[in-house]
């Protein structure tokens, strides 16, 4: 069950991160709407993998606070 979850969450990083690299690039012929359908579908992807993440590797509620606080310690 274990590996199933680990390969399943594999397969969504790598999703993620190929989109990702796959961002229309803003050149001269750079189109707007094509870099909007990009983004949408990028962050559907991402949204969906920290779904999965959360699910099924809860983080630590208190080392979560901890690190929110550290970050505006500074």
């Amino acid at each position: 069950m274990q590996d199933e979850k680990i390969e399943k969450c594999v397969r969504m990083m790598r999703k993620l991160v190929s989109d990702v690299q796959g961002a229309p690039y803003p050149g001269e012929n750079f189109e707007p709407e094509l870099y909007k359908i990009w983004y949408e579908h990028v962050q559907r992807v991402a949204v969906e993998c920290f779904k999965y993440l959360d699910d099924n590797y809860p983080q630590n509620q208190s080392n979560f606070t901890k690190k929110l606080d550290n970050l505006f310690a500074n």
